[in-house]
């Protein structure tokens, strides 16, 4: 199975008591799926997976997986700081039926390349030969993926994919030199993704596509076709949301931008908070500014 174009970062619906609201978090799927997005990717950093449980974190992957019904590639989100929890994470997460892996390392003490190499070869085992994509974020993540382990877990079978998360494209550059023909790189919102597209990226997971997955289409198609002033013509609007989401929490930003479009999603897990009525109203402004509102 290939991976490509737009893969949003689902957020992780909750109700008053905080559950997870299966519900809302299906009619979420139903609507990006009928937009036409590429895949669907729980348990991202949008997903609030840090603040969920274990049993949470399925209830979510199978929920997405239910209202998907196999339309889409669903990429589930696995993160923990031991290599014992994420294997049982992984295991859990291809019974249930995804299509593959986006595998995370909440490391609390640093962690060498051994260790970090030795931690998503793990996973990579465990996914029973399901693509897995590696996830790095330097910004929340105390041990990063240096480029060397990137290259040398590129020769692992079934690590086919990374999405970075540096903001630094010429690093994104360097990947796909180092890995070439073997892992396939996706954006991350920070990025510029007509960008990473021209570069040889293959799309981006985000969870900006959350909110804006028709326009996050039409780029990807443009870039795509090789139409790069129309990829640029649309990217420029867009790149307002990626700025929005730099001012605020993430989790806080996506949801009450979904709340405003008139998905019932619940407020961001304490302690976090969310957001106060002017931010909501700069968000609604910038949601307007480019059609998704």
């Amino acid at each position: 199975m290939s991976f490509h174009g737009v893969f949003p970062y689902l957020v992780s619906p909750t109700d008053s008591e905080g559950g997870i609201n299966t519900a809302v978090l299906g009619d979420l799927v139903e609507h990006l799926v009928a937009q036409g997005v590429h895949g669907l990717t729980p348990l991202g950093s949008t997903g609030e997976f840090a603040y969920l449980s274990n049993d949470q974190r399925l209830q979510v992957v199978k929920a997405t997986l239910d209202a998907n019904r196999g339309r889409v590639p669903v990429v589930a989100g696995v993160a923990a700081t031991s290599i014992r929890d994420a294997v049982a994470q992984t295991r859990a997460m291809i019974d249930a039926g995804a299509d593959g892996i986006l595998a995370i390392l909440e490391a609390y003490f640093p962690v060498k390349d051994a260790g970090v190499e030795a931690y998503f070869t793990a996973i990579a085992e465990a996914a029973g030969g399901r693509p897995v994509v590696l996830y790095t974020n330097p910004q929340f993540q105390r041990s990063d993926l240096t480029l060397p382990a990137i290259e040398r877990l590129s020769h692992v079978e079934n690590i086919c994919y990374i999405k970075d998360a540096s903001t630094n494209t010429g690093r994104l550059l360097s990947i796909i030199e180092r890995t070439r023909g073997r892992m396939d790189v996706f954006a991350a919102s920070a990025h510029i993704p007509a960008c990473v597209l021209m570069i040889g990226g293959v799309g981006w997971m985000a969870g900006p596509a959350c909110i804006v997955p028709r326009q996050s289409i039409e780029l990807y198609d443009a870039a795509k076709a090789g139409d790069w002033t129309r990829a640029m013509e649309l990217q420029r609007p867009l790149w307002r949301v990626n700025e929005i989401f730099a001012k605020y929490s993430i989790a806080s930003c996506i949801k009450s931008a979904l709340q405003l479009q008139g998905f019932a999603v619940g407020d961001p897990i304490a302690p976090q908070a969310p957001l106060d009525e002017a931010s909501r109203a700069e968000i609604a402004e910038v949601l307007r500014s480019v059609g998704a509102l």
